[in-house]
C-alpha cells in the first residue's frame, strides 16, 4: 500500500511554504500520498494545532506518518522529534503540538538531528519533511535519532465533578465559531441544561432543532459537548472563547470518576 503522509501547519495558502514541504516529501519518498489536514491553524497556536491533530490522526490507517508543524521556536534550542504511537508515526517540534501522540501508552520518542545547511527558519521543509519521508519509506524510528525521555506535554485541562454537575471549559473554537469543550458527551445528562457564561442552553441532537440565531448545546462528531448558534457564530454571539467555563448536568458518577 502506498504510504500516507498527513500535513498540518499554520502556513496558510498565500505563500509557497506548503508546496515546498510537499516537494521535498515527493522528492525523497516518490509516490507517497499526501493528505492536508489543515494549513489554517492560527499562526503560532500550538494548543489549537494539538487539538486538531489529536482529533484527525486516529481516523487514518495504520502506518500513516503525520507531519505537524506549528513552530514559533523554529531555529532555537527546542528539539525536533519523531514519535511512534501504536502503528502511527509523527514528526514535529518539541513544543506540545504532538501531545496526543505522546499520550499513547508505549509511545517511543527520538530527537532528530538538524542537518547541516537546514534553514533555521524552515525546519518543516529541511528537518521534518526528510524525517517524515524516511518513515514513509520504512526507516526505523531508532535510525532517525536518539531516545528522548522528557518531551514537552501540554497542560490539558480535565473536566471535574461538582455535585450533580460536570464542569469543564472551551478548549477549541472551530471555523464556524462553534465552542468545543473538554466534556465528553457520554458524561452529560442530555435532559438537563448546559450553562456557559450567563446562558442556560438546551441540549439538542442537531443544529436544525434550534431556531434561527438560537444558542444550543449538542454532542459533536468527536463525542464532546459543543456550544453553537444556529446560523451564527457562538464565539461572536456569546462573546466567549477558549478557556470559558462550561457546566453541564451530569449523569450519575461512575466508579473512580472525578
Amino acid at each position: 500500500m502506498t504510504a500516507i503522509v498527513t500535513l498540518l501547519t499554520d502556513f496558510g495558502a498565500a505563500d509557497s511554504y506548503v508546496a515546498e514541504v510537499k516537494g521535498r516529501l515527493l522528492l525523497l519518498a516518490p509516490g507517497v500520498t499526501l493528505v492536508d489536514v489543515t494549513h489554517a491553524i492560527e499562526p503560532g497556536d500550538i494548543g489549537g494545532a494539538a487539538f486538531v491533530l489529536g482529533r484527525a490522526w486516529p481516523v487514518f490507517p495504520d502506518g500513516t506518518v503525520h507531519l505537524a508543524v506549528v513552530d514559533p521556536g523554529v531555529g532555537t534550542a527546542r528539539r525536533a522529534l519523531a514519535v511512534q504511537a501504536g502503528r502511527h508515526w509523527f514528526v514535529g517540534p518539541d513544543n506540545g503540538v504532538l501531545d496526543s501522540a505522546l499520550g499513547v501508552k508505549g509511545a517511543r520518542v527520538v530527537g532528530l538531528e538538524v542537518p547541516a545547511g537546514a534553514a533555521p527558519t524552515f525546519h518543516a521543509r529541511d528537518v521534518f519533511a526528510p524525517a517524515a519521508a524516511a518513515l514513509a519509506e520504512g526507516t526505523g524510528l531508532e535510525r532517525l535519532g536518539v531516545p528522548v525521555g522528557d518531551p514537552v506535554r501540554l497542560a490539558i485541562p480535565e473536566p471535574r465533578r461538582q455535585g450533580a454537575a460536570i464542569v469543564g471549559q472551551v478548549v477549541y473554537v472551530d471555523r464556524f465559531g462553534t465552542l468545543v469543550t473538554n466534556i465528553p458527551g457520554q458524561r452529560i445528562d442530555r435532559r438537563g441544561t448546559v450553562r456557559v457564561g450567563p446562558h442556560d442552553l438546551v441540549v439538542h441532537l442537531t443544529f436544525a432543532e434550534a431556531g434561527a440565531g438560537e444558542p444550543l448545546a449538542l454532542v459533536g462528531s468527536a463525542g464532546m459537548l459543543e456550544i453553537a448558534v444556529r446560523d451564527g457564530r457562538a464565539d461572536a454571539v456569546l462573546g466567549l472563547s477558549r478557556g470559558a467555563k462550561v457546566t453541564a448536568a451530569a449523569l450519575p458518577a461512575r466508579k473512580n470518576e472525578r
